[in-house]
């Protein structure tokens, strides 16, 4: 018996660690791969992932599609999350090999009226203020409750505890490991 392998990454994964391989190593922008899978082909908003040694280490994604498919949203994203997560310095050549890379496909969002409509494992949340938007994906560690998930949606977009909000859910495909 050989020993198990680790599964292969997913296509979306591979596409976002090799994005960042050539960002940070050469400063190039890869292309989409020319055959893409049938994920790649929709147009959704996507999130890029990247956590080091067990902590978070860039999360950036467009809740809408601005591209014209999934391939083309996870590379700007996966160079977004590598180098300009305001919260983290950019992404180092030497940090690259300890990357875990997650991407999440999300589905469109849709207006809901109360936290009831939520669940902290199935479903990311919008909160919207004034113009303003916050979002928290789904399933996250340490995140067990609606109301959690709400006070930190709100805090991201800089919306006060008791300002009136709007309130979106949405699900996401997650590809890779959180």
């Amino acid at each position: 018996m050989k020993p198990e392998h680790p599964p292969e990454e997913h296509p979306l994964v591979q596409l976002a660690r090799r994005t960042i391989e050539a960002y940070v190593r050469e400063g190039q922008r890869i292309s989409a791969p020319r055959e893409l899978t049938p994920e790649m082909k929709l147009r959704a908003g996507t999130f890029v992932s990247l956590h080091r040694l067990g902590q978070l280490r860039g999360c950036i994604g467009t809740f809408m599609p601005t591209q014209p498919n999934v391939a083309v949203e996870v590379i700007s994203n996966a160079i977004s999350a590598a180098t300009r997560d305001p919260r983290f310095t950019p992404v180092r050549p030497d940090e690259l090999d300890d990357l875990v890379i997650s991407v999440d496909v999300l589905s469109a969002p849709e207006a809901i009226e109360s936290p009831a409509e939520l669940d902290p494992v199935r479903y990311g949340v919008i909160v919207e203020a004034g113009g303003r938007r916050g979002l928290l994906l789904p399933n996250l560690e340490g995140v067990d409750t609606v109301e959690e998930q709400i006070a930190i949606a709100r805090s991201k977009a800089w919306i006060a505890p008791r300002e009136p909000i709007k309130l979106y859910r949405f699900e996401v495909v997650r590809y890779g490991h959180h």
